[in-house]
């Protein structure tokens, strides 16, 4: 599996962004997701993910504002992004994880060990 993200973007605070990661490759649908990101200076972060049963997981920071979604037959995973804040800023990644069948919202990102390359999200105040 190879996961290609991509619809990262500048915009206006309160504003909104669709990210999308899309994955090649068979099985995909028997990978749990994840949306990680890492801003400069700082850790990489959890954001959100779904499992191969679409049950979700977000981090406290995101909840209410993000929403994590994956079409299975378009083997594609999106974050929809509303009510941006500058906060928000990072180059965010996906990424895909096997552990315990993919029915499990790791927030760790040593657990997923499937990356695609980042797409930037810039907010500007």
């Amino acid at each position: 599996v190879q996961l290609q993200a991509c619809g990262g973007g500048l915009v206006q605070a309160g504003g909104s962004l669709r990210l999308s990661c899309a994955a090649s490759g068979r099985r995909f649908s028997a990978y749990a997701v994840g949306w990680f990101r890492q801003a400069p200076g700082k850790e990489r972060e959890f954001v959100a993910s779904v499992t191969r049963g679409k049950f979700t997981a977000y981090s406290d920071s995101v909840r209410g504002r993000f929403t994590i979604s994956r079409d299975s037959p378009k083997n594609t995973v999106y974050l929809q992004m509303n009510t941006l804040q500058p906060e928000d800023a990072a180059v965010y990644y996906c990424a895909a994880t096997a552990v315990h069948g993919g029915t499990y919202n790791s927030r760790e990102a040593r657990d997923y060990g499937i990356w695609g390359q980042g797409t930037q999200v810039t907010v500007s105040s």
